[in-house]
């Protein structure tokens, strides 16, 4: 060793068997010189100077040196350093504690948080405490970080609460990680103790908090929020700023987040992608482009988040030569490579109608992900090319890109959009296969599917099953009950629903129906009430539900008042109301307020349009019905599809033009099904023509061979004729099929309970009265020269059975049964599942006026309102 006055004393050591190159040395602080540290380790002395005296000397500096420099911290920290935690970990397992700073376990903790090692970083927490450290300051924060970025944030919690921190950084973590689990109330109240420990509070604390508060739709709570940071000055931080427009869009408060934007002087690419995103998500996209263009205007440098928000906004109003302006623009700024742009890209093109290009950018794009394919199959579903998305989702399995949650929910919608019940059982169990069945989000679709295929049995299954359901699970079953024709079941649901859960505005949209369906209108008039207390009634979806309620539960004064209070009504809200005025036979009203809705600036839509000729078919208003056909065509340029079709053979064939209806059915330019067929078939009924009905019933049987419907109405056409031969070969010809004819049955709603009858039963507990009351009504009839339509009776008997066998229909015991029952003056409200038979509407017409009562009278066709001994229906039935 060589020590002058003016240098710093040098040792070299070699770390090797040989003489390690100059390159591979390293010269420390106090003048050591180490050779690589990874190599066998023998100690060479100089020969500077041949003493032995000082090749011992030089050894023991040696020893000292190291012992110095390699101690264990050090040792650690290069393994963190490196990023080799398992040898860090092996070091760590087998130091003692003495020999470890602080800084060490916090270089191990922050490399198991970097590399997610959840199990090392519990190891480490555990050699702390058996180490006897206090778990205090900037180890207990690194303990914290370290458990909340493996995933434990509940451990990571205990510790937080554990360590008196005054670190708003940590603060910000947990905030921040709950509100990323979604719970944004934990957040929200992570963020009131804050103040109330008067933690200092930064700019990240109130951009977290204020998404928390967005996320839950909270204004008030956020206002106050808004209202403290200025008052401690964070008013002018363009983050805070950019937080609360987004905050403020989130709620829907379109013009404060104008207002904040409009104040902020020193706008970023932040504030304004965030003004474009706001604005399409409020349904304002023509606005969010408005403002593209004044950041353009202005050369402000725009970034693919800017491009994005953008194609969003296109896409949410449609406009399909902007989103191609702006690939173009998006090509010339080098954003084309970008993955988020083209996925977005791709859904823009087909929201906005342009599948082909979705799919041309689709097949264009290198690496597709995940989001690309769920993009594309959504794109399909769009269209209503569901078998094509089926086939994209399998070649995706193919080339082994695995669904998320989202594209199992677009398939699965794929299903339910063209009821292909079998594709939604394969798909329900890949989900059980790949275990997603536990997400309620996949329950949902599941049972929204299995409902639109019409399965309410293997929807009922998923419901039952699902550990955890919310208000979405509830409303998805109580409304495909509604929709599959099970009323009485969606009323059940919404019963054992009110115990377990609160219904909101979309469950009284969806139960409803039910009611309507059933005539329930006390259950209706409960329900209207819980609307009103609920506040539900701002609602469009709910007071359109509320007067389709009321019209079909014969109410049709209440339903028009209802439908007056609307004040901003949609084209739903018309046509709900014109097609009351036509089931109840106001053919008149129901033209005035078809045309009220146009003078409004409401344009028919095709369902307008069946609207308003099946009220001109049931009040047999022939001219009126054929303009509105012609309307419909030549001035809004509307294609008439079947539904119109059958409304036209149907007026025809109810005004006694049945050879013109024959010849509109042979000239239409679609071929005609069943329920045109069917149309004309009932007219045929209604004006006595055997010949024709027989005609028209075979072209009915070839497309329809199962229906029972159409057997049993050419046997009534026989039977009204007495041509027992043919009623009695057609009934063998019903046998042999194996059909079967639905039973007529009638119910009555009295003091909230529903009493069924059933054609010839005499089981009712007021079976006698009942009988008693129709033998008097029918004697009355007879005095004042009515006389039984025995032809109605359907069999082939003397007109002494026949007349009894007509005592024994299921409406005239029901209307009886109201007249026993509900007090003088009160309507008789009665619903048949069947269209009411001739003699029935005649003895309606007598008890309404010799009972001075009301009575409304729901078939399956239309409505019939009784009084004075006068029907509404005025023969067009």
């Amino acid at each position: 060793m060589l020590i002058t006055a003016n240098t710093t004393p040098i040792l070299w050591v070699s770390l090797s068997n040989h003489n390690s190159p100059k390159e591979n040395c390293v010269i420390s602080k106090n003048g050591f010189i180490f050779s690589n540290p990874f190599s066998k380790t023998n100690l060479l002395s100089t020969n500077w100077y041949g003493s032995c005296t000082t090749t011992r000397a030089l050894a023991s500096l040696a020893k000292t040196a190291i012992h110095e420099v390699m101690d264990v911290d050090t040792k650690i920290c290069k393994f963190c350093e490196v990023g080799n935690l398992k040898n860090a970990m092996e070091l760590l397992g087998v130091s003692q504690k003495s020999e470890l700073e602080t800084k060490t376990y916090c270089s191990v903790l922050q490399l198991c948080a970097e590399l997610k090692s959840l199990e090392d970083g519990k190891m480490v927490h555990s050699i702390i405490c058996s180490n006897g450290l206090v778990v205090d300051g900037v180890l207990g924060s690194k303990l914290v970080f370290m458990y909340v970025k493996c995933g434990d944030l509940r451990e990571g919690r205990w510790v937080f609460d554990k360590v008196a921190n005054e670190k708003v950084f940590l603060w910000n973590l947990m905030i921040n990680e709950y509100s990323k689990i979604g719970d944004f109330g934990e957040s929200i109240c992570l963020f009131r103790k804050m103040q109330e420990l008067g933690i200092e509070v930064n700019s990240h604390t109130f951009s977290c908090v204020l998404k928390c508060f967005a996320a839950l739709r909270n204004v008030e709570g956020g206002q106050k929020v808004h209202g403290y940071l200025l008052r401690l000055g964070f008013g002018g931080y363009n983050s805070v700023v950019n937080s609360l427009i987004a905050f403020y869009f989130k709620c829907g408060r379109v013009e404060s987040a104008q207002k904040l934007f409009d104040k902020l002087s020193d706008r970023d690419v932040i504030s304004w992608n965030s003004m474009i995103s706001g604005y399409a998500s409020n349904g304002l996209g023509k606005k969010g482009l408005e403002i593209f263009k004044e950041m353009l205007c202005l050369r402000v440098d725009v970034d693919l988040a800017t491009i994005v928000n953008v194609l969003v906004a296109c896409a949410s109003i449609g406009t399909l030569l902007f989103g191609r302006a702006l690939h173009a623009y998006a090509i010339k700024a080098c954003f084309d490579g970008e993955g988020m742009f083209n996925n977005t890209l791709l859904d823009m093109y087909s929201k906005c109608g342009d599948l082909d290009a979705a799919i041309r950018v689709f097949e264009k794009m290198g690496k597709r992900s995940v989001v690309s394919w769920t993009s594309m199959i959504a794109g399909f579903v769009r269209e209503g090319s569901s078998d094509g998305a089926m086939r994209l989702f399998s070649e995706m399995e193919r080339k082994g890109v695995s669904p998320d949650l989202f594209t199992i929910t677009s398939v699965l919608h794929a299903c339910a959009c063209n009821g292909s019940l079998e594709s939604g059982r394969d798909v329900h169990t890949f989900i059980k296969e790949k275990k997603m069945d536990s997400s309620l989000f996949v329950s949902n679709a599941l049972m929204d599917m299995y409902a639109k295929c019409g399965s309410m049995e293997d929807a009922h299954s998923v419901f039952s099953q699902m550990p955890v359901r919310d208000i979405i699970s509830w409303n998805t079953m109580i409304g495909g009950y509604s929709k599959n024709c099970l009323p009485n079941e969606a009323l059940n649901f919404f019963v054992d629903m009110q115990r377990v859960i609160k219904p909101n505005s979309i469950t009284m949209a969806c139960i409803l129906p039910a009611c309507a369906s059933l005539a329930a209108l006390e259950r209706g008039r409960e329900i209207h009430g819980h609307i009103l207390r609920s506040r539900f009634f701002s609602d469009k979806y709910v007071t359109n539900a509320l007067v389709d309620m009321y019209v079909k539960c014969g109410v049709l004064v209440l339903a028009r008042l209802l439908f007056d209070m609307i004040s901003s009504k949609d084209l739903i809200s018309w046509t709900v109301m014109i097609a009351g005025y036509g089931m109840h036979g106001f053919g008149s009203e129901a033209i005035a307020t078809f045309k009220e809705m146009r003078k409004a600036g409401v344009e028919p839509d095709e369902v307008a349009f069946i609207s308003i000729l099946y009220a001109c078919s049931h009040s047999g208003l022939l001219d009126e019905g054929w303009r509105f056909f012609n309307i419909m065509r030549n001035e809004c340029n509307i294609e008439p599809k079947l539904e119109h079709y059958a409304c036209m053979v149907d007026l025809l064939a109810r005004a006694g033009k049945l050879s013109k209806a024959y010849r509109f059915i042979e000239m239409m330019p679609i071929a005609p099904d069943a329920t045109i067929w069917g149309a004309l078939l009932c007219g045929c009924r209604i004006h006595h023509d055997i010949k024709l009905a027989e005609k028209v019933a075979e072209r009915v049987f070839e497309l329809e061979p199962e229906n029972t419907g159409y057997y049993v109405l050419l046997s009534n056409i026989y039977a009204e004729a007495e041509k027992w031969e043919k009623v009695k070969k057609l009934r063998e010809r019903i046998g042999r099929r194996g059909l079967k004819k639905n039973p007529g049955c009638s119910w009555i709603e009295i003091r909230g309970k529903v009493n069924i009858f059933v054609a010839g039963d005499s089981s009712h507990s007021q079976a006698k009265k009942i009988e008693s009351l129709l033998k008097r009504l029918r004697m009355e009839m007879r005095e004042e020269g009515y006389f039984p339509k025995t032809r109605y009776a359907l069999i082939n008997a003397d007109d002494m059975e026949k007349e009894v066998a007509l005592c024994g229909h299921s409406e005239k015991l029901a209307m009886a049964f109201g007249i026993l029952s509900l007090p003088p003056g009160k309507t008789i409200r009665v619903t048949k599942n069947l269209r009411v038979c001739g003699d029935c509407h005649e003895m309606a017409k007598f008890m309404s006026k010799s009972a001075s009562r009301e009575i409304v009278l729901r078939d399956s066709n239309r409505f019939h309102h009784f009084k004075d001994g006068y029907c509404s229906c005025r023969g067009f039935w």
